[in-house]
């Protein structure tokens, strides 16, 4: 059963001063149609909501490739390290937020829609203390392309990690791996 909010949001292939700090503490305490639809307001309304019922709450970002998902799972989890978290904790939030780097360089590719596609989906589960505050994540992946390493179609290239590690098979470390020129 589905019961929620749906926002269609669209990918400008640029940087919008839309997510900025200050974008997130207008959106943050009000209530989901006060303001424009935005990312933060559905994120508000789930954390409301999660506060108010004390219950799980689930975002689905869906969408095309290059369609903007991954970024709007980091809005989103922007907002929440921003009004779940504060500096002087344990810096979860950072942490949080410092891991789609990684995961992007693991699970990235280049299609011929979008030079860093997420060829995954994600699952981020995040904790919640009982002041609100973000305590822990995880993130599983799902339905990978394993397809990619064997095979690219034109113009298109196998996932970052793999040109990373290539680049890097001179390094001392990486002789164990057999990677070769």
């Amino acid at each position: 059963l589905f019961k929620g909010i749906v926002l269609v949001a669209i990918n400008p292939y640029e940087q919008l001063p839309i997510y900025e700090q200050d974008v997130i503490y207008a959106y943050s305490g009000q209530n989901m149609g006060d303001m424009d639809p935005h990312i933060f307001a559905v994120a508000e309304e789930a954390y409301k909501q999660m506060a108010r019922d004390e219950k799980n709450q689930s975002i689905i970002v869906s969408g095309e490739s290059g369609a903007g998902k991954t970024m709007s799972a980091k809005y989103a989890m922007r907002f929440f390290a921003t009004v779940g978290g504060s500096a002087s904790e344990t810096n979860i939030e950072a942490k949080v937020l410092a891991s789609s780097p990684i995961m992007e360089a693991i699970g990235n590719a280049k299609t011929t829609r979008n030079d860093n596609s997420s060829r995954f989906g994600k699952y981020i589960q995040i904790g919640f203390d009982k002041r609100y505050h973000i305590i822990g994540a995880n993130m599983r992946t799902y339905l990978l392309e394993k397809s990619r390493v064997v095979f690219q179609a034109e113009d298109e290239r196998n996932y970052h990690i793999f040109y990373q590690l290539c680049a890097s098979a001179s390094l001392p470390e990486f002789k164990d791996l057999g990677l070769s020129k």
